[in-house]
């Protein structure tokens, strides 16, 4: 019996290491944007790491966008991980790095997309501000097939997000008002009445009640920040993983 088991376990160690040697490597030079399916013009990859460079360069946070024809074998979730730890993605000691894994439809297959978060980022982007940024920002544009928009959306808000621009309480709000502006406003108000009092003005002298909720307004989120490429065609040199790769099972996914 352990004569016939054991050519079995070799085997099964065997095709184990084949399927794991099968994940894919870094583009050459290494980059964040690793358009292995082809979904995007040269242009508007070089756009998307232009910005998610920059991003890196100020914050040391890495986001990689990596999409694939095919997942080999693996579950989506499964395969983005993997590929994560391989490759050492986020900084060491940090584990800052954020995956956005697409595999487009092929053929009768649905097309699936996964937001990986490493160790360092699950508090900042939950699961489900990824699963929202997924459903809200890529979804949408990918079921049109404008792969360059959604992305685009999507990287802006994970930068948004991981740089406190705004609350994860704000997004997941329905598209209205963000709330901590509402609670601002009031404060506002309150402490501009009682001005109002001491000094006898009207709310309409000084500062009309259109300008300052304007003010507040433009408090709010806005987008693009971090997109000011112009002419998509600048050239990029190595880039490669920070040492990190942990990645614990944070993120969400969907399809179309």
């Amino acid at each position: 019996m352990k004569k016939f088991l054991s050519p079995l376990l070799f085997l099964g160690l065997f095709l184990s290491l084949a399927k794991a040697q099968e994940l894919p490597d870094p583009m050459y030079p290494p980059r964040l944007v690793n358009d292995f399916a082809g979904l995007l013009n040269s242009e508007e990859v070089n756009r998307l790491e232009y910005k998610l460079r920059n991003y890196h360069d100020t914050t040391s946070t890495q986001i990689y966008i990596i999409t694939v024809s095919d997942l080999m074998g693996y579950d989506l979730a499964d395969f983005t991980f993997r590929v994560g730890e391989k490759w050492g993605i986020g900084q060491k000691g940090k584990d800052n790095g954020l995956i956005i894994m697409i595999k487009p439809k092929v053929g009768n297959e649905r097309g699936e997309a996964m937001i990986a978060t490493g160790y360092g980022l699950e508090d900042v982007i939950p699961d489900a501000l990824a699963k929202r940024i997924i459903e809200k920002e890529l979804i949408p544009e990918f079921k049109e097939e404008n792969f360059y928009a959604g992305l685009d959306k999507a990287t802006t808000t994970v930068m948004d997000l991981a740089s406190g621009k705004f609350t994860g309480d704000d997004y997941l709000d329905e598209g209205g008002f963000p709330i901590s502006l509402i609670f601002l406003f009031f404060v506002f108000l309150y402490i501009y009445s009682g001005i109002r009092r001491q000094k006898g003005k009207s709310l309409g002298h000084s500062v009309p009640l259109g300008a300052a909720m304007g003010m507040f307004s433009n408090m709010g989120r806005s987008s693009g920040g971090y997109s000011s490429f112009s002419s998509g065609r600048g050239s990029f040199g190595g880039f490669s993983g920070g040492g990190g790769g942990s990645f614990g099972g944070g993120g969400a996914r969907g399809s179309w």
